[in-house]
């Protein structure tokens, strides 16, 4: 007879899904057609990149989104830009912000 455990052990990085589900809200917040979330480096910059550049009203109405999406404020321009510098820094961000509340 075989020993079985009950316990599962896995020894692989559980997934962060916040930034794929950030990417996939900028995707469909900015209707970026034939984009998809693996298009989107987690550290490239969304604001002045020659790719993926907001302009100012891209950068309001995902913040817009943001803020609705994940029950979070982002104050003021400066503010936004520091948080929409990159699909990181916005995850590092909304983390911030829902650990707050």
């Amino acid at each position: 007879m075989f020993a079985t455990s009950s316990a599962v052990r896995f020894d692989f990085p559980m997934t962060d899904s916040l930034p794929l589900r950030l990417k996939t809200l900028i995707i469909a917040t900015l209707k970026l057609d034939g984009v998809g979330p693996g298009d989107i480096p987690d550290d490239e910059p969304l604001i002045g990149s020659p790719r993926f550049g907001l302009d100012s009203l891209d950068a309001l109405e995902l913040v817009l989104a943001i803020e609705k999406e994940y029950g979070v404020k982002i104050g003021n321009s400066e503010e936004s830009r520091r948080a929409l510098a990159s699909v990181n820094t916005l995850a590092a961000y909304v983390r911030s912000q829902t650990a707050v509340a």
